[in-house]
């Protein structure tokens, strides 16, 4: 036991100091790196927009998070186009009056996602959307967009004209969108409505009026042609907006396709009617 203890009392004698200066150097080795937000800023001015690689190269970092971390003072935004993979600043965007800005094709909202401005987009519309329609609004595709709304009911669908209307969540906005396109459907030569900055009345007057100034091939070609733009069905729709006989339409496309139109007369030689032979008494 005094044998053990004896050994005890030497090992005891060794104390173990750190080295003080190894650890000071290994401290400044080791601490992390200083990340500028200013770096981000100078490449978004310089650029306009940069993908998530262009910023990580600009800050010299391989660390998403460290990035988005110095992004977020800045008040970024992020494109609602090509899958959210552009990023910008707020004061370097020109926003139209729909809430839009692009930049090398590139499209930025003022709303946010493709989600928040869809929704946006079709809460405010006076008429609401066809798929088709805000797709061209957007400049993207808008499908699966409106698909989710629908689902997590942020929007409101139904069928008008054979296809889904995308309205308002609102009661009252979305009835009034339904009574308004319907009005804009009742005029066949109208393809977009969305674009539309009149009444509907005045369109239909507006229309009506150049149609009563025509001659009768003009009449009967101009059906025609909008017909053509206006696909299936375009026959009846004209005919029955211009009180013409489907029949009349058809001809008229007939004749455009054909490019059968007689330039110096509104019928054909020998069309019409007949002269009537006057008689004079003998």
């Amino acid at each position: 036991m005094c044998a053990w203890a004896g050994k005890w009392r030497r090992v005891r004698q060794f104390v173990i100091v750190p080295n003080v200066g190894a650890v000071n150097r290994n401290y400044n080795i080791m601490r992390p790196l200083s990340f500028r937000s200013d770096e981000l800023r100078s490449l978004l001015l310089r650029s306009k927009i940069a993908t998530l690689d262009e910023l990580k190269q600009a800050l010299g970092t391989s660390v998403d998070v460290t990035v988005f971390r110095k992004l977020k003072p800045l008040d970024y935004l992020t494109s609602y186009s090509h899958r959210g993979r552009y990023y910008s600043l707020r004061e370097v965007a020109r926003f139209d009056e729909k809430g839009l800005w692009s930049h090398a094709t590139v499209w930025f909202s003022q709303f946010g996602t493709l989600l928040a401005t869809a929704e946006s987009f079709v809460n405010r519309s006076p008429r609401g959307f066809f798929a088709d329609e805000l797709a061209r609004a957007l400049h993207v595709d808008v499908q699966d967009a409106l698909h989710q709304l629908a689902q997590q009911r942020r929007v409101t669908r139904q069928i008008v004209s054979g296809l889904y209307l995308y309205t308002a969540i609102d009661r009252a906005v979305q009835q009034g969108q339904l009574l308004t396109r319907r009005d804009v459907e009742a005029v066949p030569t109208v393809a977009d409505a969305s674009v539309l900055e009149v009444s509907e009345e005045e369109l239909k007057a507006s229309i009506l009026l150049f149609y009563s100034l025509l001659d009768e091939q003009q009449r009967r070609l101009y059906a025609g042609l909008e017909s053509l733009k206006l696909g299936r069905g375009g026959d009846r729709g004209l005919a029955d907006f211009l009180d013409l006989d489907p029949h009349t339409v058809a001809r008229g496309r007939q004749q455009l396709l054909a490019q059968d139109v007689e330039v110096d007369r509104a019928r054909k030689a020998g069309g019409g009617r007949r002269r009537v032979e006057k008689k004079r008494p003998k």
